[in-house]
């Protein structure tokens, strides 16, 4: 049963991050769209937000194991 529990748990934390990053690429995608010469300052911070989002997920997934 626990098995079974922390297989929809880590399903859960993958979901809720791809819809995540895809958000940040979409909203990234926009900005630049509107002001083409900001594209490194929101290259930049669409990484590092992808990145946390990416850390947050591992982390979900990896207690979900444990627990």
């Amino acid at each position: 049963m626990t098995g079974s529990l922390a297989a929809i748990g880590a399903g859960i934390a993958v979901i809720g991050a791809g819809i995540g990053i895809g958000n940040i690429g979409a909203k990234a995608m926009e900005s630049i769209a509107r002001q083409p010469e900001a594209v490194g300052d929101i290259r930049a911070n669409m990484l590092i937000m992808a990145a946390l989002i990416e850390g947050a997920a591992i982390i979900a997934i990896i207690l979900s194991f444990f627990i």
